[in-house]
């Protein structure tokens, strides 16, 4: 029995156009969170934690932006997506955001406040909670 499922070209473009849409919200949802926790703890332990917040969102964050520029290109060419090329896509940006923060810890460890960067590191691997609270996940 073949139960293939068939999409009409104006349901592949609704498709294209939503994940699109999913992953510019996410993207925009995680910048936000990181400016936040950069914003509080700088407001409440001063410019070094602000920084230090600002860099554990920016080690996540920008992997993590590049790898969907990377899904969205992909979404625009109407390139087949690939698993393998995904999960890959996955290790080299979370292998990215390691190497990132031990360079951070490298080069300013004298200056750099570890609970602020751990905080501004969740705020933005939860940026989907933002999407949430406005009901706009995708």
């Amino acid at each position: 029995m073949d139960s293939r499922l068939v999409l009409s070209e104006a349901d592949r473009a609704t498709l294209k156009f939503k994940a699109g849409r999913g992953l510019i919200r996410v993207l925009v949802a995680q910048a936000v969170m990181g400016l936040a926790a950069a914003l509080i703890s700088w407001v409440i332990a001063g410019l070094d934690a602000g920084a230090s917040a600002l860099i554990g969102a920016g080690a996540y964050f920008v992997p993590n932006a590049l790898f969907a520029m990377r899904l969205l290109l992909g979404l625009l060419a109407s390139k087949p997506a690939s698993p393998v090329a995904f999960f890959m896509g996955e290790i080299i940006k979370l292998g990215s955001a390691v190497v990132l923060l031990a360079l951070a810890v490298h080069f300013w460890q004298s200056w750099l406040v570890w609970p602020a960067l751990l905080f501004g590191l969740v705020c933005v691997l939860k940026g989907y909670v933002l999407l949430m609270l406005f009901h706009k996940l995708p």
